[in-house]
């Protein structure tokens, strides 16, 4: 019987998965409520699917198919999220996830996107950022987003939800100094003027 691990960090979403998972013939050998678990649980049971979340406690979800990837355990992993496909989907395929389904759709997608993984496809929705410029030059701001790095994405969604450098610091595992860094660059990138705006900016395109 082929086995998976699920990481997500609310009990009814695993549960749900879980039950739809034994529906399609697989072994949940494991569960895991945050990265830094899920990252240990992957190597030790090196499971078959792997379902990930991508907001996750300890440790983000782009950063564990990253880590998953480079134990080079065979194990493939899909998506399971709200957040935004069109600016995560891309990221995540780039990093080797093999599907992406947002939890806003009906579970079925689920159970579509494993079938397709199952038997060596990819699935991942229809998403194409627009390079169409604004009549003053300036890019849009998808394609802004879409420029930043994994790790300038994450830290826009904390600073968006209102975290402290101090929190986001200890959240990610960096010092107040690099998070600071890290701030005034997003707010040179996106050519915003404060951390209001910033939230305003993430708000406006479904990162929080």
């Amino acid at each position: 019987m082929r086995t998976a691990l699920i990481i997500d960090d609310h009990p009814f979403i695993r549960s749900s998965v879980k039950l739809l998972l034994k529906q399609e013939r697989f072994s949940v050998v494991a569960e895991a409520q945050d990265g830094i678990d899920g990252v240990l649980m992957a190597k030790t049971h090196q499971p078959d699917l792997i379902v990930l979340d991508i907001s996750l406690p300890g440790l983000d979800g782009m950063s564990v198919i990253a880590r998953i990837k480079e134990l080079g355990t065979g194990s493939r992993i899909v998506i399971l999220t709200s957040q935004a496909a069109e600016h995560f989907s891309l990221r995540c395929m780039k990093l080797g996830a093999m599907g992406y389904v947002s939890k806003r759709d009906d579970l079925n997608e689920l159970r579509k996107a494993v079938t397709a993984i199952g038997t060596g496809f990819t699935y991942f929705p229809v998403v194409a950022f627009s390079s169409v410029r604004n009549s003053d030059g300036l890019i849009s701001e998808a394609e802004s987003i879409a420029r930043l790095t994994n790790r300038e994405l994450t830290i826009l969604q904390h600073l968006a939800r209102g975290l402290s450098n101090k929190a986001i610091g200890e959240l990610m595992l960096l010092s107040n100094k690099t998070v600071s860094t890290y701030k005034f660059r997003l707010m040179d990138k996106l050519q915003m003027g404060s951390l209001v705006e910033l939230a305003e900016l993430a708000k406006r395109n479904f990162l929080v």
